[in-house]
């Protein structure tokens, strides 16, 4: 007995016109009479009384529209559940380059390995578009700076603790110093990543300014990482940026400073609608453990 058949059979029963039920189907009554025929042939009763108009089940009819419709749910959720144990679940993820250099490579590699159907896809973005990625459910996580001000709409996991420092080009003046105190960079030229993209970012580095009391020279803003680095190199001027960015960038030279301000925090964001994903919470749980063992090896 063919599924194709069954549900032939059973639009007849339930339609009472093989007419009816070959509209329902978009075959011709001919067609249908002859997988009905086929059916009846294949199980050796007979299923429908056939009048001018109408027909009408037999007993062994009876029983087969009964098990019939269960047959077919079941073949149905099967075939349901092969078509979406073959589709690859799509686990979009925002980050810095800067901020997630030796966390999220192997975050990944632990991750598929326990969720081979999930592909991840990472999106080089600023804070902003990360922000309003969550928002609009464009992404799934985020890897940033933990902003200051937070609001319910984003659970937010903490990874690791960052120290600031100075990025400049070997080159530089200052390359001789150990350490960059404020001192050294009052009136100093300065690049920084976009106001615009990256709001967080400028509004801790321009407080320190002037918590310091610092008149520095911003050169330029920068849209990433990749641009703002190269500005650097270039001599264009200094940053203050955090250190893993010399995972990055081995070309720059980094100096700390002195007196350390607040270091920054590294966090994954979630939706707080979908914290309790639990793809989403086995990823982060790998974020963090690489971000443990990436801060073991730096």
């Amino acid at each position: 007995m063919e599924l194709r058949q069954l549900r032939s059979f059973i639009a007849v029963a339930e339609d009472g016109v093989i007419s009816r039920a070959a509209q329902r189907l978009h075959l011709t009554q001919s067609a249908l009479s002859r997988q009905i025929k086929a059916l009846e042939e294949d199980l050796g009763v007979t299923l429908l009384e056939r009048s001018a108009h109408s027909v009408k089940l037999t007993q062994e009819g009876e029983v087969l529209l009964k098990e019939g419709r269960g047959v077919l749910e079941r073949a149905d959720a099967a075939v349901t559940k092969v078509r979406a144990a073959g589709k690859a679940v799509l686990l979009r993820v925002g980050y810095a380059p800067t901020l997630t250099a030796g966390i999220l490579p192997l975050a990944i590699s632990a991750f598929t390995q326990k969720h081979p159907r999930v592909r991840v896809e990472l999106l080089d973005l600023s804070s902003t578009e990360m922000r309003t990625g969550l928002d609009q459910g464009s992404l799934d996580v985020v890897m940033t700076v933990k902003p200051a001000k937070l609001d319910e709409s984003i659970h937010w996991e903490s990874l690791l603790q960052e120290a600031w420092c100075v990025a400049m080009s070997p080159n530089h003046p200052l390359n001789a110093k150990k350490s960059i105190a404020p001192a050294h960079l009052d009136g100093a030229r300065m690049v920084l990543f976009s106001q615009q993209e990256y709001p967080e970012y400028w509004q801790r580095v321009t407080s320190w300014f002037k918590g310091h009391g610092m008149n520095a020279l911003i050169a330029g803003e920068y849209d990433g990482a990749n641009s703002l680095a190269s500005a650097i190199e270039a001599g264009l001027g200094v940053a203050l940026v955090v250190e893993r960015m010399a995972c990055s960038f081995p070309r720059l030279s980094l100096k700390p400073l002195k007196p350390e301000p607040e270091p920054v925090c590294i966090a994954a964001g979630v939706s707080a609608a979908r914290r309790s994903d639990m793809i989403l919470q086995v990823f982060v749980e790998e974020l963090k453990r690489a971000a443990k063992e990436s801060a073991r090896r730096v």
